[in-house]
């Protein structure tokens, strides 16, 4: 993933819903507009990923999977 970010979050070894919750946590001490890169080890933070951005408002502008990684990018609304 080559687009900037403002902060990063690894979740690495947390299976739901602790990346989301831990996700949640983190946008909420952002400004709108910033962009939070995720990484996780948990196969369902694809989906979960995808229903907390529809849900909340906050933009996914990137999903991907790398090995056995899931990176997202996110931006605050």
């Amino acid at each position: 993933m080559t687009a900037e970010f403002d902060r990063q979050l690894d979740t690495r070894g947390l299976n739901c819903p602790l990346p989301i919750l831990k996700t949640k946590r983190e946008l909420v001490r952002m400004e709108p507009g910033q962009r939070l890169y995720v990484i996780a080890t948990d196969p369902a933070s694809v989906q979960d990923f995808s229903a907390f951005a529809e849900h909340t408002g906050h933009r996914l502008l990137k999903s991907e999977t790398r090995d056995d990684e899931f990176h997202f990018l996110l931006e605050r609304t």
